[in-house]
């Protein structure tokens, strides 16, 4: 178990909540990307050495390839947080693959559950914040997951850096 003082997890939007969709060549896309990494590299100077992203399709798939990006550099862990076993087990052949060669790459890979129900996205997410002292999150008010991740974030005081979709 790594220490909660120098682990920062992640939470963000699906890509039907993002602007571009899944169309990551879109310049806003391109642009989220840059400022997430900058948002990273700021957690990096104030201490931060371990990252737990939940794997969802979208902001946080961008966000473990930004730590993955920068973990040689910095020294940084990353940890898979997996909902259930079959989290991608519905999503198109291509998604799919980058998911696997993705967690495949994780220092630690985290499986909350073997298989899928209702709840097991809010256990996952429970799971980061309770298990970190900061969070990044991709959020600009939108109701759903992401918003709730970020209430549950600061009603346990944890520090939350809010970067916008767009």
């Amino acid at each position: 178990m790594r220490e909660r003082n120098i682990t920062c997890c992640f939470s963000g939007y699906r890509p039907d909540k993002l602007p571009w969709g899944s169309n990551e060549n879109d310049p806003r896309c391109l642009d989220l990307k840059a400022r997430l990494k900058n948002a990273v590299e700021a957690a990096i100077r104030d201490g931060y050495r371990h990252f737990i992203v939940g794997m969802a399709a979208g902001a946080d798939l961008y966000c473990c390839e930004t730590v993955l990006a920068l973990r040689r550099q910095y020294g940084i862990t990353v940890e898979a947080a997996v909902p259930c076993r079959n989290q991608a087990q519905r999503w198109s052949p291509a998604a799919r693959k980058r998911y696997e060669n993705l967690l495949a790459l994780c220092d630690q890979v985290t499986v909350l559950q073997e298989q899928y129900d209702r709840d097991c996205m809010l256990r996952r997410n429970r799971y980061m914040v309770d298990h970190a002292a900061m969070m990044i999150a991709v959020f600009d008010g939108k109701s759903g997951g992401t918003r709730y991740t970020v209430d549950y974030a600061v009603a346990h005081n944890v520090k939350v850096d809010f970067v916008s979709p767009v």
